[in-house]
């Protein structure tokens, strides 16, 4: 047990796209558990835990989310070098309006595709909950972003960020399962204006 343990700390500080991997692997689908408790799910009635959900939040967290996070820590550290608070400033506001978007955009449309939703309603639900969900993450991740780029070591961003969205993942898990229901309504709805 003690040599598996030290390999796996080898391997966790060599490299830390894999630490972000099974970070978000984790995280993610805790998240969608605490959602759905809150939801009322429960262990023991017909209300029960979804947990094909948390798997597809684990697969997307762990095999979308932390490599496109350590990509664009990657980038951002290359062309911004440097943890002053003015390059922290710069990082967060190009973080702010670019991958935070691509991000959030990516997060619909990818997830909806694990449910085999067909890639109209993907887009549909991406252009239903884009906007609500980008205002709020606006008003929340620039300020973990400048901490992030600030303070922390670039070995750590990604487990440091992977902490941090444990509640932002919640909120993303309520705002996937909001109106789920409607939206092959939508669809239909706006089918029948553009056959108008």
């Amino acid at each position: 047990m003690a040599i598996w343990s030290k390999n796996a700390v080898t391997i966790f500080t060599k490299y830390p796209l894999i630490r972000g991997m099974v970070s978000y692997g984790v995280i993610w689908p805790i998240s969608s558990f605490i959602q759905q408790t809150f939801e009322g799910k429960s262990f023991d009635t017909e209300n029960r835990y979804d947990w094909w959900r948390c798997a597809r939040f684990g697969l997307y967290g762990s095999c979308y989310v932390a490599p496109t996070i350590y990509t664009w820590f990657t980038i951002a550290s290359k062309v911004w070098p440097g943890t002053t608070l003015k390059v922290a400033l710069i990082k967060t506001f190009v973080e702010t309006i670019t991958y935070t978007p691509f991000a959030m955009c990516s997060f619909y449309f990818g997830m909806s595709l694990l449910e085999q939703k067909s890639i109209e309603e993907a887009i549909t639900e991406v252009k239903m909950k884009f906007l609500p969900t980008y205002k709020v993450g606006a008003s929340v991740w620039p300020v973990v972003a400048l901490i992030n780029f600030h303070f922390i070591p670039p070995q750590n961003r990604v487990p440091f960020i992977s902490v941090c969205s444990l509640i932002w993942t919640c909120f993303l898990a309520y705002m996937k399962h909001l109106e789920a229901e409607e939206i092959p309504i939508q669809l239909k709805n706006r089918s029948a204006r553009l056959n108008a």
